[in-house]
């Protein structure tokens, strides 16, 4: 009995080492990296390949972390060892829904995993919005940290001398903290050299940080609030009246450790101030209660000013306070300004997709058919990160939802709902299909070359790094 339980054993496991769980994961940020690792540990004969449009890994860790924060990069070293798996390969430069579609994705491999994030924005559609001079906050963190699809990016910061930042979350602080922060101590981080070039040259003097609700509803957290409370003579403007906290607030900050910090924090700032700044000092004015209604323009198509309406707070059914207009309005006069009003997913070909929310409509990371709310579900197909959740989070946060996927896919496959030992192409398919189609794909050991000559020419200026910012640099490596 036992010789046959042995037989079958061998059996079943020289079956699934002959057709092995073949898994793509789309996006190679935290996401998609997580996913991996998790995949590689929970199914001992899973290969698992990871595919991004970027030459380079590592997503919004390369590209959204602010250059002045080291600390929070460190992963890339867990992600590396991912790719060194025996069982993993990462394959760069490879654009779903142009290299390959989404369907020939399916068709190659048992479980196909999206996770690329979210690579475009949320509008305002307010009149104005198309005027020269006003930005995105991604596309103004991809230029300083050298994404190469925003190395052209045009910042005129040498005729600009206020900046309007829509919105008071980490990311509005993290770009008022690279417009303000002196450039000698930029100088030391990855920052990319066109950016710091440009930062050099700046005539910024001040920079305003709107947000629609008050200081008890800020979405920054602590630890963003105290750097740029913290850059060396800084005038900080805030109005203590706004500070002021109603019966809700307090309602709010009971429950929010965070928040209250925050107020804190913003209270502290608001009293130690000196009264004005002096004509020599960069400012930094927290502006709470205002919306943006319009921008204004010279009359050649360039902001002037951000038109904005004086808002309350009123509770709504869930309990929370939203922002309404007043009817009474504010210019704030600028030559910039910077929306940093939330990421939005994009969709491709073939794959079910909720515009409203900006997410693939799914339960525990399975994709459902369509946004009704029906239960049929997409059979192999699933989503992690930003595209299953939206663009909230921090990069732990992709770790628990790489978990809840990973479990779903488990669950797929010991129900049957998954067959892997159907033979699927995987790899093989992958690099033959791409190969007929001349795409230039770039294998992990490529990348291990760039980064050897970033971190080369970095040692070179005393920077980490020095980022290859431009497309055909980055895929010279190839040749």
């Amino acid at each position: 009995m036992a010789a046959r339980g042995m037989t079958m054993l061998l059996r079943r496991f020289s079956s699934v080492s002959s057709n092995p769980l073949r898994v793509c994961v789309v996006g190679s940020g935290p996401a998609g990296f997580y996913t991996a690792e998790k995949m590689l540990k929970r199914h001992e004969a899973a290969q698992v390949d990871i595919i991004d449009r970027l030459p380079t890994p590592f997503g919004l860790v390369r590209s959204g972390v602010a250059p002045d924060h080291p600390e929070t990069k460190i992963v890339v070293n867990q992600f590396s060892r991912v790719c060194h798996h025996e069982r993993c390969s990462f394959f760069g430069n490879v654009t779903l829904g142009s290299s390959i579609s989404l369907r020939e994705l399916r068709d190659l491999y048992h479980v196909v995993v999206l996770a690329y994030g979210a690579e475009s924005d949320r509008s305002l559609g307010i009149p104005g919005e198309e005027l020269s001079g006003i930005h995105s906050a991604r596309k103004v963190v991809w230029w300083y940290n050298g994404h190469p699809d925003c190395r052209q990016l045009e910042l005129d910061l040498k005729n600009s001398q206020t900046v309007v930042i829509l919105g008071q979350g980490n990311v509005a602080l993290d770009v008022a903290r690279i417009l303000l922060r002196p450039t000698v101590e930029l100088a030391t981080t990855d920052i990319a050299n066109h950016a710091l070039a440009t930062l050099q040259e700046s005539s910024i003097r001040k920079v305003y940080l709107v947000g629609r609700r008050g200081p008890a509803q800020a979405a920054c957290t602590a630890k963003e609030l105290r750097e740029v409370l913290g850059i060396k003579d800084l005038y900080v403007g805030i109005s203590e009246s706004d500070l002021l906290k109603t019966p809700a607030d307090e309602e709010e900050l009971k429950n929010d450790r965070i928040r209250r910090r925050v107020h804190e924090l913003l209270s502290k700032a608001a009293t130690s101030n000196q009264s004005s700044p002096r004509s020599d000092q960069h400012e930094l004015h927290f502006v709470f209660f205002r919306k943006p209604d319009r921008f204004l323009d010279d009359g050649h198509g360039h902001v002037t000013a951000a038109h904005l309406e004086k808002t309350a707070l009123r509770g709504n059914d869930s309990g929370k306070q939203i922002a309404v207009g007043t009817g009474e309005f504010q210019d704030i006069e600028c030559e910039m300004v910077i929306k940093s009003i939330g990421y939005k997913s994009v969709p491709v070909e073939g794959l079910p997709f909720d515009h409203r929310a900006g997410v693939v409509p799914n339960v525990g990371g399975r994709v459902l058919c369509d946004t009704s709310g029906e239960s049929a579900i997409e059979e192999g197909l699933y989503v992690c990160g930003w595209l299953k959740r939206g663009p909230t989070g921090i990069i732990a946060t992709n770790l628990y939802c790489a978990e809840e996927t990973v479990a779903s896919i488990s669950e797929d496959i010991d129900r049957g709902v998954l067959v892997p030992s159907l033979s699927k192409p995987g790899r093989d398919g992958l690099l033959q299909l791409l190969d007929d189609r001349n795409v230039r794909v770039v294998p992990f050991s490529t990348w291990e070359k760039i980064d050897s000559e970033e971190r080369r020419v970095g040692s070179l200026r005393n920077k980490p790094r020095e980022k290859l910012a431009a497309w055909d640099e980055l895929l010279g490596f190839c040749n």
